[in-house]
């Protein structure tokens, strides 16, 4: 029963949800699908220039299915299965339209719409007879507007001493909420010391002031230097419960006291009258926090003589107020371009081109930004080529020449995705308002002949500016845990410090990335608390391809209950035969409240332990082991293990605090050189993930010149345990380097078939002496995304040693592992893509490289710095550490280690030509397999197969009922079919198919004709019961005479697993279609598999028999006379023969 409960409180809070839809009585639009103004049923939906305010469209949305009462998509249901990013907080209007798209006003339904509350249409008030049709909403959401520039300051407010001056700036919204930050700017003003005595300076000999220094989480500090105002120097100094006294100070004078404490920055406040002759102040101050940038300098285009305006900003305590801005790392003039977070650029010229980045400052340190790219255009200089760069796809099989050995490729053309000019006068805007890229401004039909048939294609004629698609990052995955890889169902998401939502029942989330964020920091806290909270630094794609992370949750060990008024040692790492890492010490008295007083009494403790010398431990890591460096920069480093530490009383779910508390490291497992000077203890910042600098180690060991091998030697540190919980023994690592790794569609390593949206992992291995393949522990880990050239891995490299640090290097694509070139025998440089020597210095290895039965989704290297002044290192793919910019423009040619997808019997071919891991080549055609750039819905067909042989299934998609497309190709998909383990003789295909629904117009659907045909000796048996019955009561029905094909019109419903049709919608089509496959294996509407069950879910299911065996010639001869067997022979060459002339095509290697 207790296993149910998770389900059953999901159930309770989607029904909430939908009852405050069902309760609500505001007035609504009646029989409209549009709650602002009324439409005709075969009108479009109202264009973005329609609207007074700059709008658009989110999504399309279906949380509820008609019954019951009627239908409901209510708001706050729609937040809680899509996640809260997906509509905007102040939606500005609705949308409503069946799942056959029609108006509620062409079907006769009488509906209720509001833009803050959803849509609901109830079945009481329809038409006698008549329920409520399947409706899916979106919703209208305001672009983002941006301030006006800041006016001059006002004047000061007092003639003399210390006041305030002010400046403001407008928001161009409807009203001031609709822009971020505040319109009101405050600054300190000084002038001349007022004449005369004031109380705090001249003073009351008989009052008193009573005060108290605290942490903004009301811990007492002690030692605080407290000041006050109209006095030089310190007049009082906090005692061990943060109090402290001062005479003489007038109670009714209102006294302005500051206070300092090392670690903290400066506090202040004013005192007030608690009786006659006393009065008290509380003192509050915030622990010093390094400057973090959370919004970073962009990209631009400008033609010469325009504007420009770079903009960066960063938070911390104190926040910075000091920015410095760089030009190709040349610090510019701050009197000239002054210190702030804007750096504007007028009458641009050729030489102002370049990289800048920003720095900003505080007294608690200083970080350093991302480098934006500015690029300036000559006068009439184009920026878009409109002649098309090449790009090659493959063609079907049966469309290559005869006697050709391999695939041949058509060149269709691509336009690069790049910015052209921003408007002339968007010199003053961070943002480019109606931004423009280059993009296909001209289509081509061609038509290529194939053995049987006419392929038709439309290729790329010209390139030219258009408006850009919005860049959309977007983050799906899953929660697991690390241990038993059960689901962490619920769990709260936090960005940063923010709660954005919850994991689904399966532990699935769904982030969107905005645009101005450069290191997506997400925590995932387990409401059950048997969990560590999770932190973790997501790489994502910002250019809009969707990536799939698979997250794992580190399980709390056990609690182990501790006296408090005695010495307590837990020790940290309990791997089987090897000695704990070291110890956590905490004295007698060391645990309190969280108010700072003494805890005594027994607590319950669990100190878990990630011990890096467990190989498998790297995966539920935290964080991504980074910390800002005293230059500003993130910097990586080694770790030795972390640990977090949950303190509570028993049965409290208040955390206790301890401190100081010691911590002690075997000084016998710090094997790398220098590292056991090095060492320091750290914390984690869960809102930035980076790592801060608690305490060094000093060495501690028995007394005495020789230590007995009994004995160890420490090296012990001090912590206190109060708001952070997440430690770390780490090294900063100076040895780095950069790994170059591309992934290809399949193992041929063309280089147009690169794949975006990759996850590659790295992680430094520590090799034991003269064994580099038998790592002794891992050191750190690095995730990058592959782009359209590959992605730059950090790692930690040795110039000297080539084997002082090896690295295991994975990837994925959604659920799916690819593999690297093999390496046996021997690894080959036109294989593996890394040429001699380098290439043996490397040591390259792929994980099955001494046991074929192993897995193949690895390799291993040497990380051996290049040598400077070697020509065979100067091209990766290994780069020197300040050579990030080099690894990332290195062309297809330079050295790069590979990685291909697995499932290569798959093969796409699409009418019009798209990118799936770059939207931005998405064009508009009635054509296109995705009408819409923003939304992408993933349609698969399970096919079963029951014979000996695994045999490709086609889907044949063609337009079906919309009279501009009818009968016209879309694409096609092939698929073979996958090997049940659990049935002999039997196979299943997921099978892709276009969906049915709105084309890119949005002005009338099209059911596809999909037609199914298995390749082989194959005929229909069965189709699934209710898929038919669909079928059935949505006429017309396809032609279905073809007993060896299984036809039909591509439903509008998002149909399920009950009908073998699997269907999911997202922003990213490669998200879309990895969760759909992952179904459509586990033949489920929710689950995910990698292992084919033929047995459910299925749709149709064909019957393939071996075909008979082929008599050699030399049979055909002995049974009959040569010259029909010749004659025989010369009909089959000519039936395989097809027509002549493929434009613009090539043969593939």
């Amino acid at each position: 029963m207790a296993s149910r409960l998770p389900l059953l409180c999901l159930c309770i809070a989607a029904a909430a949800h939908l009852a405050g839809a069902r309760d609500a009585q505001e007035p609504t639009a009646a029989a409209w699908g549009l709650q602002r103004r009324a439409l005709h049923p075969s009108q479009p939906s109202p264009a973005m220039e329609d609207w007074e305010e700059p709008s658009e469209w989110t999504s399309w949305f279906n949380v509820d299915h008609p019954g019951g009462d009627g239908d409901f998509e209510s708001l706050a249901a729609i937040r809680f299965y899509y996640g809260p990013a997906r509509v905007c907080p102040q939606p500005l209007a609705l949308e409503a339209r069946t799942t056959d798209w029609a108006l509620p006003s062409a079907v006769g339904e009488r509906v209720h719409l509001n833009p803050t509350r959803g849509f609901w249409c109830l079945n009481r008030e329809q038409p006698r007879g008549r329920r409520c049709s399947n409706y899916h909403v979106r919703f209208r959401c305001p672009l983002e507007i941006a301030w006006t520039a800041w006016g001059p300051w006002g004047p000061c407010s007092r003639s003399c001493g210390p006041g305030r001056r002010l400046r403001r700036r407008s928001c161009p919204g409807p009203d001031e909420d609709a822009c971020p930050g505040r319109g009101l700017e405050v600054q300190k003003c000084v002038r001349p010391r007022c004449p005369g005595c004031s109380p705090d300076i001249c003073g009351c000999p008989d009052h008193i002031l009573l005060g108290s220094v605290v942490t903004s989480s009301g811990r007492p500090l002690s030692g605080a230097r407290v000041s006050l105002r109209a006095r030089p120097g310190t007049v009082a100094t906090s005692d061990a419960h943060g109090a402290f006294r001062v005479p003489g100070v007038c109670a009714s004078g209102q006294a302005n006291m500051s206070a300092q404490v090392d670690g903290f920055s400066p506090g202040a406040a004013q005192a007030r009258a608690n009786s006659s002759n006393s009065s008290v102040v509380t003192i509050v101050l915030n622990k010093l926090r390094k400057p973090y940038l959370v919004k970073h300098p962009e990209s631009r285009v400008r033609e010469a003589g325009h504007n420009v305006t770079f903009c960066c900003k960063a938070v911390g305590n104190p926040v910075p107020k000091k920015y410095s801005w760089f030009h190709n790392g040349t610090l510019l003039d701050r009197r000239e371009h002054g210190s702030g977070t804007h750096l504007e650029l007028h009458g641009l010229r050729a030489e102002q081109a370049g990289g800048y980045h920003c720095k900003a400052w505080s007294e608690a340190g200083t970080v350093r930004s991302g480098t934006a790219q500015l690029t300036v255009l000559a006068l009439g200089q184009p920026a878009c080529d409109p002649q098309p760069r090449e790009h090659l796809i493959k063609l079907p099989d049966d469309c290559s020449r005869p006697g050709d050995s391999g695939p041949t490729y058509l060149d269709v053309g691509l336009c690069p995705d790049t910015p052209c000019p921003g408007p002339a006068g968007s010199g003053t805007h961070c943002g480019d308002v109606g931004s423009r890229c280059c993009a296909v401004c001209r289509l081509e039909s061609r038509e290529i002949h194939c053995a049987s048939y006419v392929l038709p294609v439309k290729v790329v004629a010209e390139c030219g500016c258009q408006k850009c698609l919005p860049p959309r990052g977007l983050v799906r995955g899953r929660v697991v845990a690390a241990d038993s890889q059960e689901p962490l169902s619920f769990a709260r998401i936090l960005l940063g410090l923010e709660s954005i939502g919850f994991t689904s029942y399966q532990g699935d989330f769904t982030l969107e990335v905005p645009s101005s964020m450069e290191r997506l920091v997400v925590t995932f806290v387990d409401p059950r608390g048997e969990f560590v909270d999770t932190v973790r630094v997501l790489p994502f794609d910002p250019r809009g391809a969707g990536v799939y992370h698979e997250v794992q949750a580190m399980r709390k060990k056990a609690a182990v209950l501790l006296d408090t008024s005695q010495s307590n040692t837990i020790l940290l790492g309990d791997l089987e035969g090897q000695v704990p890492m070291g110890e956590l010490v905490l004295p007698p008295g060391s645990i309190r409240a969280a108010d700072s007083s003494p805890y005594m009494g027994t607590v319950e403790a669990r100190v878990t332990f990630v011990d890096p010398r467990d190989l498998a431990s790297a995966a539920a890591a935290p964080s991504n082991l980074r910390f800002v460096d005293g230059d500003g920069e993130l910097a990586p480093l080694h770790t030795y293990g972390m640990f977090s530490v949950d303190l509570r009383a028993p049965g409290s779910t208040e955390q206790l605090h301890a401190g100081p508390v010691a911590v002690r490291v075997a000084a016998d497992q710090i094997h790398m050189a220098g590292h056991m000077e090095a060492l320091r203890l750290w914390s984690l910042d869960p809102e930035t993930g980076l790592w801060e600098e608690e305490s060094g180690f000093g060495r501690q060991g028995p007394p005495g010149p020789r230590v007995r091998r009994e004995e160890r030697v420490f090296l012990a540190g001090n912590v206190e345990i109060r708001e952070r919980r997440l430690f770390n023994l780490d090294v900063p690592e100076r040895r780095r380097c950069f790994v170059k790794v591309r992934a290809f569609a399949n193992d041929k390593f063309t280089a147009s078939e690169q794949v975006e949206g990759v996850v590659v992992t790295l992680v430094n291995l520590e090799p034991a002496p003269g064994f580099s393949a038998n790592p002794r522990a891992w050191g750190r880990f690095d995730s990058a995304v592959t782009g359209p050239n590959g992605a730059c891995l950090p790692a930690f490299c040795d110039e000297d040693r080539p084997d002082a640090y090896t690295a295991l290097v994975t990837a994925t694509l959604g659920g799916e592992e690819l593999e690297p070139s093999p390496s046996r025998p021997r690894p080959l440089p036109a294989t593996v893509g890394v040429t001699q020597p380098y290439l043996d210095r490397l040591g390259y290895r792929r994980t099955d490289h001494n046991d074929p039965a192993f897995k193949r989704t690895g390799f291993h290297i040497n990380l051996a710095k290049p040598r400077p002044g070697d020509p065979n290192e100067a091209h990766g793919p290994v780069y020197p550490w300040r050579s990030l910019r080099e690894c990332q423009d290195a062309p297809v040619t330079a050295s790069h280690f590979r990685f291909s997808r697995v499932e290569s019997d798959k093969y796409e071919y699409n009418v019009v030509p798209f990118r799936e891991g770059a939207p931005a080549s998405w064009t508009g055609d009635l054509l296109s397999w995705w009408p819409n750039p923003q939304e992408f819905r993933a349609c698969y067909l399970k096919v079963k197969v029951q014979g000996p042989q695994e045999v490709v299934v086609r889907s044949h998609n063609a337009g079906g009922s919309h009279p501009r497309t009818r009968g016209q190709l879309y694409g096609l998909r092939d698929a073979r079919s996958v090997r049940d383990p659990q049935y002999p003789d039997t196979s299943a295909a997921c099978v892709e198919f276009k969906c049915g629904g709105m084309l890119f117009d949005q002005r009338q659907v099209d059911r596809t004709l999909v037609t199914v045909t298995p390749q082989g000796s194959c005929r229909r048996v069965a189709v699934n019961r209710l898929l038919q019955d669909y079928l059935v009561r949505h006429p017309p029905p396809a032609p279905s005479d073809n007993p060896a094909a299984f036809a039909m019109l591509a439903p509008l419903d998002p149909l399920g697993h009950n009908y073998g049709i699997y269907t999911v919608t997202d922003q990213s089509p490669r998200l879309a279609k990895e969760i759909a496959i992952g179904r459509c294996f586990d033949g489920s509407s929710d689950g995910f598999s990698r292992e084919m069950k033929s047995d459910v879910g299925t749709a149709v299911t064909f019957q393939c028999r071996e075909p008979p065996a082929r008599p050699s010639l030399f049979q055909r001869l002995l049974e009959s006379p040569a010259s029909v067997v010749l004659d025989d022979i010369r009909r089959e060459m000519g039936r395989a023969a097809r027509p002549p002339s493929v434009p613009r095509t090539r043969q593939g290697q």
